[in-house]
């Protein structure tokens, strides 16, 4: 086992020389990742649930506008923070209701993957969509609702982004004229 984690920090040393790479950190991760799909996996089996062989397009969406709002309410909005703050440390805000955090690298390479890993929606969608996916063999009826929740808050943030666009460009234009108004403030006064 030493010798391993040995080649990991002299191939760590070797691939990224002047840069902090937690590969260390990543390989744990990634075990952790498949771990957890070998488990629902093993469920599955053990409940005799099987894997549908056709996913319907509902269904591709659902994961998938779901699994992009889930994964940004995990990375990036305040509310979630005290997930990501043992792991990150506030920059700043990023606009509509999210933060800019950077990962903490006063820890070890396992807490530094795991900060790249909860700040980074990117990275989360992998876990998240795969979550939902195996949700859809375990529990179809709970995932799908827990999914058109996070479909309707994703749908929800596009329509307030739209109507804040909107209201934005009504405010920078010149107010409308009304049918015959350029008339009336050219005609001279009469006495």
């Amino acid at each position: 086992m030493f010798g391993l984690l040995d080649r990991i920090r002299k191939t760590n040393r070797a691939y990224a020389a002047h840069e902090h790479r937690p590969l260390e950190g990543y390989l744990r991760t990634m075990g952790t990742y498949g771990l957890a799909g070998l488990t629902l996996t093993g469920v599955a089996m053990a409940t005799r649930r099987r894997i549908p062989e056709r996913i319907s397009a509902g269904d591709v969406a659902l994961v998938s506008l779901a699994t992009h709002k889930l994964s940004r309410i995990l990375a990036k909005e305040a509310v979630t923070s005290p997930l990501r703050a043992p792991f990150t440390s506030y920059v700043g805000p990023a606009g509509a209701a999210e933060l800019t955090e950077e990962v903490r690298d006063d820890q070890g390479p396992v807490m530094h993957a795991v900060g790249e890993l909860l700040s980074c929606p990117f990275c989360l969608a992998v876990w998240i969509a795969s979550g939902l996916s195996a949700g859809l063999v375990l529990a179809p009826r709970f995932t799908r609702l827990v999914g058109v929740t996070f479909t309707a808050v994703a749908a929800s943030d596009f329509l307030q982004l739209a109507y804040t666009a909107a209201k934005n460009l009504a405010e920078k234009e010149p107010p409308a004229h009304t049918p015959g108004s350029e008339q009336t403030a050219s005609r001279p006064a009469t006495a």
